[in-house]
């Protein structure tokens, strides 16, 4: 058997997706299982042992006659059984008649025409449990599997060698990534470090470097001196160091899901996004504080420490 899925969006809605793909493994162990993403989301699929082949496709680019005649050629040549899609646009659904893959299944909408099996969404659930209802197109009801990955012995003896290089590997150390995108002040990240210092100045913080937040470490470093950094050049590094962290404190992002992947406990801080929808319920090691404004910046410091202290 042959599966497919259309996987719209960056490397943190993949690990979201995760789930739904080991259960697919599980369900078919004989399966190929590939999926078609954005390309600046195939890096995700290092830390993926369920795929067999990542194929890339700009789902966000105003895509023309060619383009999708092209991603046709491409579902065609493989001749897949079973097709998922998380994307809603009627398109997709037919190139899967067009390519007379036998199960089309996506997301019930008024324009569903070509889907064989469509599924009801559930958007305001966890986005994980989203993702795995499109199972119950197959007419699987088990229940969605937590967020795993499974990071490659060399990026494990990479981070090794940085906690060493850095001095980290008695201590342990604390991790902070501001994110590039919805950003939280960086005064209000100065007076979490300071008391983060003052109650535990034994422990290293340091802030993690990836993915265009180059700026935010830097105006974090001229507020804070003296904090370590690190720079993980691929998703497996990423995620080996932010496992062998005693904590992590980091906004809506990609760090945030390999958290909860490799189970290290970790504060977030949400603003437009609503934390129910990127954590999983009733898991005490990840905590998510919600702006009650939905704005990031009204989330005031002296929050976040009573969890931070809390965890």
């Amino acid at each position: 058997m042959r599966i497919l899925a259309l996987v719209p969006g960056g490397i943190g809605e993949q690990i979201l997706f995760f789930p739904t793909l080991e259960d697919l493994k599980t369900q078919y162990p004989n399966a190929l299982i590939d999926v078609i993403v954005e390309p600046r989301a195939k890096i995700a699929y290092r830390v993926c042992p369920h795929v067999h082949e990542v194929l890339m496709f700009d789902y966000q680019d105003r895509n023309g006659l060619a383009d999708y005649l092209n991603l046709l050629g491409m579902i065609r040549d493989r001749e897949y059984d079973v097709a998922f899609t998380l994307d809603k646009r009627w398109t997709l659904g037919l190139l899967f008649w067009l390519n007379g893959i036998p199960l089309s299944i996506g997301y019930q909408t008024s324009t569903a025409w070509f889907l064989s099996n469509p599924v009801p969404q559930k958007t305001e659930q966890y986005t994980a449990y989203m993702y795995h209802d499109l199972i119950q197109g197959l007419g699987i009801q088990t229940p969605c599997p937590p967020l795993k990955i499974a990071v490659p012995k060399d990026d494990i003896s990479w981070a090794e060698g940085e906690q060493k290089r850095l001095l980290l590997q008695e201590s342990g150390y604390i991790l902070l990534y501001g994110g590039f995108g919805e950003s939280y002040p960086v005064p209000q990240w100065s007076n979490i470090i300071n008391n983060m210092q003052q109650k535990q100045p034994s422990i290293p913080i340091v802030l993690l470097q990836w993915a265009g937040n180059e700026a935010w470490v830097k105006m974090v470093q001229e507020s804070c001196p003296n904090l370590k950094v690190i720079k993980p050049s691929g998703v497996g590094r990423l995620a080996a160091m932010i496992a062998g962290a005693n904590l992590m404190v980091c906004t809506d992002s990609t760090p945030l899901q390999l958290a909860v992947a490799v189970g290290t406990y970790t504060v977030a801080l949400f603003g437009q996004t609503k934390a129910t929808k990127r954590l999983p319920p009733s898991q005490d090691k990840y905590i998510g504080i919600q702006s009650a404004t939905y704005n990031l910046g009204d989330i005031q410091a002296t929050t976040v420490l009573e969890k931070i202290w809390r965890s």
